[in-house]
């Protein structure tokens, strides 16, 4: 259960990172409101998954499913760049993550 949790906090940290960059600087009240509601499941999910993980093994987990996500919703929905460095990047991040899995 505690990988499940780990999973729905890291899609969440997406959703909040979107969010963030959607509410212009916290100016915009529904993509702020989401952002926080987001953010605090986020870190609940997270607390609970680390009940029965690693601190190390959920926080990169958890942290590598944000920064990917965020940086596929970017290159998808938000029309940023996708050059070889980034896209090598993303790769290595998803390497260490099956290391740190596996590990």
């Amino acid at each position: 259960m505690a990988w499940i949790y780990l999973l729905f906090a890291g899609l969440l940290e997406i959703v909040w990172a979107v969010a963030m960059k959607q509410s212009a600087g916290f100016t915009r009240l529904w993509p702020t409101a989401i952002m926080g509601v987001s953010m605090i499941g986020s870190f609940g999910l997270l607390a609970l998954a680390m009940r029965a993980l690693p601190l190390g093994t959920a926080y990169v987990i958890w942290t590598g499913i944000g920064a990917v996500g965020a940086f596929l919703v970017g290159v998808t929905f938000l029309g940023e760049a996708l050059t070889p460095l980034r896209a090598c990047a993303a790769i290595l991040i998803v390497t260490g993550l099956v290391a740190m899995k596996l590990a």
